[in-house]
């Protein structure tokens, strides 16, 4: 089969895993070529996502790498023959590839945390609220790139609004719920759509007020989205050119922890209710 052109973050991340299981082993490439009885190009080609690998050979490359943790294999599996095409596919060409990874990162996910400083989450924003974003980026996006990064980001929120919402725990600072992107009625709406979502059964929504003392995480913004097995969980922070994905198992495990602080600080979720009340009564 033809090498990919251009392989989504998700078959990429399949390559890392693999490349993490044999480097844990203790072999080369050319010994897991060996093992596998193809060539040491083709294991780099399965290891940068390059190329695909199917199931079979998969369980093998796990086996002779000693990995006996059948549900992370079997979520490498699922990763592996996995021929979604989901809705986000008629973007591609039209949008950044990144725009289509984070749909796609959002379709395999198990749950999200996030922890939001400056703007609210782009799950979470009104049209309007995100037009205001979109419009403020530099270089100044076209019309009609603005609005196609709207209608992308308002299909996103199926992953918390749709048959199957997965739960969703968000911490939002003050500073985030005060900053008018927009006039004064799109920060009211934004305010009203906000208090609309936190009655979600699977939406956690808590606030970080100004008032709270020693608050020395102020840039601790993140987006922890879970995978199938906590080893394919991803940290999604903003790039100057895209999102960055962070998968090290180190990573990962300072990320939850900066959450879980983040969170342990915060106001319970109906107080929290009451805060976003005050402040649009004030705008």
């Amino acid at each position: 089969m033809p090498l990919r052109r251009e392989p989504t973050a998700r078959q990429v991340r399949l390559g890392v895993e693999l490349r993490r299981l044999r480097e844990a082993a203790g072999l080369t490439t050319n010994q897991a070529a060996a093992l596998l009885g193809t060539g040491r190009v083709q294991i780099s080609h399965i290891e940068s996502g390059l190329a695909g690998v199917s199931e079979e050979r998969l369980r093998r490359l796990a086996s002779h790498y000693a990995c006996t943790d059948g549900e992370f294999v079997d979520a490498l599996v699922a990763m592996a023959t996995d021929r979604t095409r989901g809705w986000w596919e008629e973007y591609r060409g039209l949008l950044p590839t990144s725009f289509l990874d984070l749909s796609e990162l959002d379709h395999h996910s198990s749950f999200r945390r996030e922890v939001a400083i400056l703007f609210v989450p782009g799950l979470l924003q009104t049209e309007d609220y995100a037009r205001a974003v979109f419009s403020a980026r530099i270089p100044e996006l076209t019309h009609e790139e603005v609005e196609l990064r709207i209608q992308h980001r308002v299909a996103r929120r199926v992953v918390i609004e749709g048959p199957s919402p997965i739960p969703y725990d968000v911490v939002i600072h003050e500073a985030a719920l005060r900053i008018q992107v927009g006039d004064r009625s799109t920060s009211r709406a934004q305010l009203a759509r906000l208090l609309e979502l936190s009655c979600a059964d699977n939406i956690t929504l808590r606030v970080v007020p100004f008032d709270l003392e020693g608050f020395a995480r102020a840039s601790t913004m993140m987006t922890y989205v879970g995978g199938a097995v906590p080893k394919l969980d991803t940290v999604v922070r903003d790039a100057p050119h895209g999102a960055l994905f962070i998968d090290s198992e180190a990573q990962l495990n300072a990320y939850r922890t900066r959450f879980h602080k983040v969170e342990e600080v915060s106001l319970a979720p109906a107080p929290s209710r009451d805060h976003i009340h005050k402040l649009a009564k004030e705008l």
